[in-house]
């Protein structure tokens, strides 16, 4: 099912490495509009070279600017939520501005949403949601919470909203893989830790879990796909074989192994063949709603190290060749 055909799409941060690949992917799906909704004018115009394409629209506004949120959505079926700051650093040493952009932009975005009678929102979250150490992942879990507690405000309209949480997304900026290839030209790879390990997916398989879950959202859903792990330490000698490793040691803010779905969301998660759903603990949810997903066992925890999928360093090479 083609559930963008014919639809008018907006994309918030639609200039980052996910907005782009989203964008490109719609147009191949005879998507009807596709607006790219973000606040770097450069990005826009260097974009705009880049895809010459009648129904791209270039909105140049900030996801905190409410009222410019509702010039954008005007007549728009559908909107992708990827705008965020998402670098765990700045965030921490900008807390305020975070907390503008990932917390009350959030707010914004279903507010506009509502109002304008948009039909469905999917916003983009991650692994550093679950069970935060930094502010990045608190302020995502507070968005993912405003996100999914907007079901409950919509009264009698159409609008839906859900949330699709993944891991590390290969050669997406500011990712290791592009600083690794960056320093790889020393002889040496500094490494926060050796037993460090990461959930991985690629940029493709991330626009495809989001078209995906636009089909089948219901409007609440937490969805996490099944993913695989890779440990530091191979991806370091599948980029830079040759370098030697400096271990610098882990980062403020910064986790050992990160997690997707912990013991106190498997409650109310179910399991699907290649995802799970987290579903919302709130009265207007019935647990009846999905069908075919298996409850799962007590004391369930997903997290990047008791994975039962992990990435070998052929395989790692394999998809960076593709970055």
């Amino acid at each position: 099912m083609n559930i963008i055909e014919n639809k008018v799409v907006l994309v918030t941060g639609g200039t980052g490495s996910f907005g782009k690949k989203f964008i490109r992917k719609a147009l191949e799906l005879n998507v009807k509009k596709i607006i790219v909704f973000s606040r770097d004018e450069l990005k826009q115009y260097e974009m705009k070279q880049e895809f010459q394409d009648k129904r791209i629209r270039f909105f140049i506004g900030d996801v905190r600017d409410k009222d410019r949120l509702y010039r954008a959505f005007d007549g728009v079926d559908i909107v992708i939520h990827a705008a965020a700051m998402k670098h765990v650093d700045a965030c921490e040493y900008n807390p305020f501005e975070a907390v503008k952009t990932n917390i009350h932009g959030a707010q914004n975005i279903v507010e506009a949403a509502i109002d304008r009678g948009v039909e469905k929102v999917i916003a983009l979250s991650t692994d550093k949601a679950c069970s935060p150490v930094n502010l990045y992942g608190a302020t995502k879990l507070a968005s993912d919470k405003l996100f999914i507690a907007a079901n409950a405000y919509v009264g009698e309209k159409k609008t839906r909203f859900s949330v699709v949480r993944y891991g590390n997304v290969v050669g997406s900026r500011g990712s290791v893989v592009p600083f690794f290839q960056k320093v790889r030209h020393t002889g040496r790879v500094p490494i926060t830790d050796e037993r460090m390990t990461r959930f991985w997916i690629t940029l493709e398989q991330g626009v495809q879990f989001v078209l995906d879950n636009l089909g089948r959202m219901q409007g609440g859903e937490i969805f996490v796909p099944k993913i695989p792990s890779m440990n530091i330490m191979d991806l370091a000698k599948a980029i830079a074989p040759e370098c030697e490793i400096d271990v610098i040691g882990i980062r403020p803010g910064e986790k050992l192994h990160e997690a997707m779905i912990m013991e106190d969301d498997s409650r109310h998660t179910l399991e699907f063949e290649t995802y799970y759903v987290i579903q919302p603990e709130l009265s207007w949810w019935s647990k009846e709603r999905l069908v075919g997903g298996k409850a799962l066992v007590d004391g369930f925890a997903y997290t990047s190290d008791n994975n039962k999928e992990w990435l070998s360093i052929e395989q790692l090479s394999k998809m960076v060749e593709n970055v």
